[in-house]
């Protein structure tokens, strides 16, 4: 298996093989705590357009996203994992639109496979592409809207490659706690709580809380991302 890593939206742009697009804060952590309450299925979307689009086709979707971390207006949900903890969202379609992670996913077009990244499920994402045993995987960290790296994408992605090479990061959860220093910063400030609230960064460090993968595939014409629960 050869593991590369990728880095923003020219790295999606290269991704090859099975591509896991990361986004920890907080596309990815946040379709994982919608997967984890009970969502059937997620559509990922490039635009807000396309998102209205959806919306229409499917009425009693939940409609979310975020545009340079604000919620979008008129949606139902922003990009916060922290608004889902307590929610029943059983059975539910989502459509749901972000500056970085579904970018990833739609610029991904080389790739044979896409999964999701986050640190909620690393070992499970992990574990889905052993069993898949790909000849290449592209782990692709898209950072702060695919302009720039961002440390806790970077550190996944390092999380993913030590798990699919048998060794471990054995202090990972450390590292993901150490994120509150640099690129995590931003949800301990207290100008920036009506966008980044502190309990999101609790959510998107939570490691391997999640036992399953997400996958995304095209589905009767639309991307479409559903829960791979590993046993």
């Amino acid at each position: 298996m050869e593991i590369r890593i990728l880095h923003m939206t020219e790295g999606a742009k290269q991704a090859e093989g099975t591509a896991v697009i990361i986004d920890v804060f907080r596309a990815f952590t946040w379709e994982a705590v919608m997967f984890d309450r009970g969502a059937a299925v997620i559509y990922p979307t490039a635009s807000i357009e396309e998102s209205w689009r959806l919306k229409e086709e499917f009425p009693d979707a939940v409609i979310a996203g975020e545009r340079n971390g604000v919620k979008v207006e008129g949606f139902d949900f922003g990009n916060a994992p922290s608004e889902l903890e307590t929610l029943d969202m059983t059975g539910r379609t989502v459509i749901h639109t972000t500056s970085a992670g579904t970018q990833g996913i739609i610029l991904a077009e080389k790739a044979d496979e896409i999964l999701t990244g986050a640190l909620i499920n690393a070992a499970a994402t992990a574990e889905y592409i052993r069993r898949k045993n790909p000849a290449v995987v592209s782990l692709v960290a898209m950072g702060w809207k695919g302009e720039r790296d961002s440390e806790e994408d970077v550190l996944c992605a390092e999380y993913l490659k030590s798990l699919l090479e048998g060794q471990p990061i054995p202090d990972i959860r450390r590292q993901a706690l150490d994120l509150r220093y640099t690129e995590g910063k931003k949800f301990f400030d207290p100008a920036q709580q009506a966008v980044f609230p502190r309990a999101d960064f609790d959510s998107c460090v939570a490691v391997d809380r999640c036992p399953f993968a997400i996958t995304v595939a095209m589905e009767n014409g639309r991307l479409t991302a559903r829960k791979q629960v590993m046993e």
